[in-house]
């Protein structure tokens, strides 16, 4: 069985709370709050005013740069305001409210549920759809989607990788995704395959998603070229670098290395099901499907939202926030972040809002560091994290880039298997967040 060659962990996935609720369409919000950040890279620019008339569909915000990506109204009514408001994490962020009336939508979207499966268009036709519908990694890394498809001169993509592994504990979109859409995806991954010219696609999935691995294997057969993978179950396979590395024995070199350096371009399974819907139904990213989900939780969901619903709404559909002391991540338990606020919105990143009670999210007091070196064995990229986490939080900064603490994937499979319950990853974070500034600064300055 395929799998990355080194670190990795195996905790207990708790995909059984949700895995087997079928998608529901979530009800339309009355009221949406639509952040102008949603992707890596520069926030899209509001080209609507308090008191404007928008319909379903329509462009809200526009890609300010390349590395931008555009926003529409998930509803239609009308802008009550364009203002800073509190995220997730209780951070001020430029937001666009918009209250509904009805829901009518911007004409030339197809809202039918008939397949289209040839697809006519050149690659830059295709890129242009995607660019134009906003499209970005719904895996929750939210990178937009035309430029990871836009190749560099002098690169060639070799194959495509779609990211179906969902390697993150609990989280269900993905598999659900798989299961219900598996038609549109397998025409995402051809339309894919034509606009990077490529003639080998893998789909990688983890084998504790058999039901999964049989149903695209038969949607797939007889495409050339289009191969299901089964992998080891083994956290973070979902990462890009594992994920490459597992399915085709490739390193990606190391920061600013790029998956394209080793031929390949790689999108997560609900992002390409965004591709089919925006290139063969002319429809933008405006909902997706979120797990709610927790061992506590009444009634595990995996809903089809309209972005900009609050994650409140979610919670209440799925029977509400248990008793007593609870956590609410928006991602997961390795790789999400905790919200201390839940009238935030759903964005195009939320995969899943994970709900934990209080002695799962209870962190044990730190110890002191017994030289397992755990750490270092767990780590999928090779780094030392004790050392990185210890020369951060003494700000050392040249001495944990030199360390290269920018390949650091941020997966927290170091501070899952620490003994002494130190907070590794916390301080990596920081020292990774600072070197970056550092290495920006010094771009700039050779300007």
């Amino acid at each position: 069985m395929k799998t990355f060659p080194i670190g990795g962990i195996h905790p207990s996935d708790n995909k059984q709370w949700s895995k087997s609720s079928a998608i529901e369409a979530m009800p339309l919000p009355d009221v949406v709050t639509i952040p102008l950040s949603q992707h890596i890279g520069a926030p899209a620019v509001a080209k609507v005013a308090k008191g404007d008339k928008v319909l379903t569909g329509q462009l809200i915000a526009e890609a300010a740069s390349f590395m931008s990506a555009n926003i529409h109204s998930p509803i239609s009514g009308t802008v009550t305001s364009v203002d800073m408001l509190p995220n997730a994490q209780g951070l001020r962020q430029m937001m666009i409210t918009i209250k509904r009336e009805g829901d009518e939508w911007v004409e030339g979207i197809d809202r039918s549920d008939k397949l289209v499966t040839e697809c006519n268009l050149d690659s830059a036709e295709i890129l242009a759809r995607i660019k134009s519908a906003g499209i970005v990694g719904m895996g929750g890394a939210t990178f937009p989607t035309h430029v990871k498809l836009s190749i560099p001169a002098g690169k060639k993509a070799e194959f495509l990788i779609i990211n179906g592994v969902e390697c993150e504990p609990y989280l269900t979109s993905d598999y659900r995704t798989m299961l219900e859409y598996g038609d549109r995806l397998i025409v995402g991954v051809r339309i894919l395959m034509k606009a990077l010219d490529v003639k080998k696609a893998f789909i990688g999935i983890e084998n504790n998603k058999p039901d999964a691995v049989a149903h695209l294997r038969t949607l797939a057969a007889g495409i050339e070229g289009l191969e299901v993978v089964p992998l080891k179950v083994r956290y973070p396979q979902g990462g890009e670098k594992q994920l490459i590395a597992a399915l085709t024995g490739r390193q990606v070199p190391p920061p600013p290395g790029l998956p394209i350096d080793v031929g390949a371009v790689v999108c997560n399974a609900s992002t390409t099901v965004a591709v089919y819907d925006a290139v063969q139904k002319n429809k933008p990213l405006i909902e997706r499907v979120v797990t709610v989900t927790g061992k506590h939780v009444a009634q595990p969901k995996n809903l089809l939202t309209r972005m900009g619903t609050s994650i409140s709404a979610l919670v209440a559909v799925a029977g509400g926030l248990p008793e007593g002391d609870v956590k609410v991540l928006n991602g997961g338990p390795m790789m999400g972040r905790a919200m201390i606020n839940l009238d935030s919105p759903v964005t195009k990143g939320c995969s899943g809002i994970t709900i934990l009670d209080g002695r799962e999210a209870h962190r044990n007091a730190a110890a002191v560091c017994i030289k397992c070196a755990k750490c270092v064995e767990a780590c999928p990229m090779g780094l030392e994290p004790f050392f990185l986490s210890k020369m951060s939080q003494r700000k050392s900064w040249d001495v944990v880039e030199a360390n290269r603490i920018t390949d650091c994937i941020e997966c927290g499979s170091c501070q899952y298997t620490c003994p002494a319950s130190l907070p590794l990853l916390d301080f990596i974070r920081t020292g990774k967040q600072a070197v970056m500034g550092i290495i920006r600064a010094r771009a700039a300055a050779k300007k």
